[in-house]
């Protein structure tokens, strides 16, 4: 089956080569802006909905070395809870994610904070020329950063805008020295490639009865988990009851979830330190648990359990998340193909899988109050 989805997910190594061009090409204004609104002492705030919003959940720990005082906040949160997170007389640099800048929160959000906040400015990072934030960027303290026309994805599930969003803004903290990210641009399309490669193996576990899915990530892979666990859940329909967390945190109730009806997606650090406290749980969940299948996602060297068969093994040939701040994103693809091969088995539409109409692509039937 030829879908949208599947072209947006497949597409990803090469749109992410064009907006790494984009970049370069707007250095200066890019350099230019940040030299004006971003200071010591201004609050960096991540915000969007949904998988937009998890975009600042993955790299806010990523960014932090670079920029000390950013934190992630989904607009869904600052539209009933604006004070709650903004302070009305520090400086305030909004980076709003969204695919199609049109949807009530993002657009309520950047309202909200501009009657809150004394001293603002804005950087829109979205993939439609055409949405509202894109068409009132016109203003000195907002810059817009529109991304490749390919990545405004047609179909419901958002995968190429959120992978190219994603990869945009860790790039802005890297603007400085952004001709020297060649390679590793070049790297990270390679660990997608082989994902890609790969999908066959992921499709036959698609094909086996399940009903559940935990993915699971230590530090900012916790983020890329939760964007995983939002695309399956969604590409069926809810049919596949998905759920995220820490290695570590698991344990702690939320490991009721696993049984025998169950896939879990273990996204691994290549940090030893951190990896040690993984394999601890993967053997725990392994041994207690007759598992639908285990799917174990490394980058370096293959992680080996004792005790424990993996039914997919994938290890990407060049780093991941701990040895470059771009390594997070080839690990989202694994949530994608699973997502897309099961909506299939489910007799879904993965470009418009929800049949009751709950969800939709630009989220609908909000009211912002003032």
């Amino acid at each position: 089956m030829t879908t949208y989805t599947f072209q947006e997910i497949m597409q990803q190594p090469a749109v992410w080569r064009l907006q790494y061009k984009a970049m370069v090409e707007q250095k200066a204004a890019i350099q230019r802006f940040l030299s004006t609104y971003l200071t010591a002492d201004t609050d960096i705030v991540l915000t969007g909905a949904g998988t937009s919003a998890f975009i600042g959940d993955a790299i806010a720990p990523v960014l932090r070395p670079m920029w000390k005082n950013v934190r992630a906040v989904a607009t869904t949160d600052l539209i009933t809870h604006a004070a709650d997170f903004l302070d009305a007389d520090k400086p305030l640099l909004l980076i709003s994610f969204a695919r199609s800048g049109n949807s009530p929160e993002s657009v309520g959000a950047v309202e909200l904070a501009n009657k809150l906040c004394k001293r603002i400015a804005h950087i829109y990072i979205t993939c439609n020329k055409e949405g509202h934030l894109a068409k009132t960027a016109n203003q000195d303290n907002i810059l817009a950063l529109l991304l490749p026309e390919a990545t405004n994805d047609k179909s419901l599930a958002m995968t190429s805008s959120f992978s190219t969003m994603l990869l945009t803004c860790l790039m802005l903290s890297r603007i400085d020295v952004i001709e020297q990210e060649q390679a590793a641009i070049e790297h990270l399309a390679a660990n997608a490639q082989f994902v890609l490669d790969h999908a066959a193996e992921l499709e036959k576990i698609a094909q086996r009865p399940f009903e559940r899915a935990v993915f699971l990530g230590s530090g900012p892979m916790k983020g890329i988990a939760e964007e995983c666990h939002l695309k399956l859940q969604e590409l069926t329909d809810g049919g596949v009851v998905c759920k995220f967390d820490t290695f570590l945190g698991f344990r702690h109730g939320p490991k009721a979830v696993v049984n025998s009806k169950s896939v879990v997606v273990y996204l691994t650090s290549d940090n030893e330190s951190v990896q040690r406290y993984e394999r601890d749980l993967i053997a725990q969940v392994s041994g207690n648990n007759q598992l639908v299948a285990q799917i174990l996602v490394s980058a370096g060297a293959p992680v080996h359990v004792e005790g424990v068969k993996e039914d997919v093994q994938l290890c990407l040939p060049f780093g991941s998340h701990d040895t470059s701040i771009y390594g997070l994103l080839p690990y989202v693809l694994v949530g994608q193909l699973l997502g897309f091969y099961t909506s299939v088995v489910h007799g879904l539409c993965p470009d418009t899988p929800s049949v009751s109409g709950n969800i939709s692509r630009v989220v609908e039937g909000v009211t912002i109050y003032n």
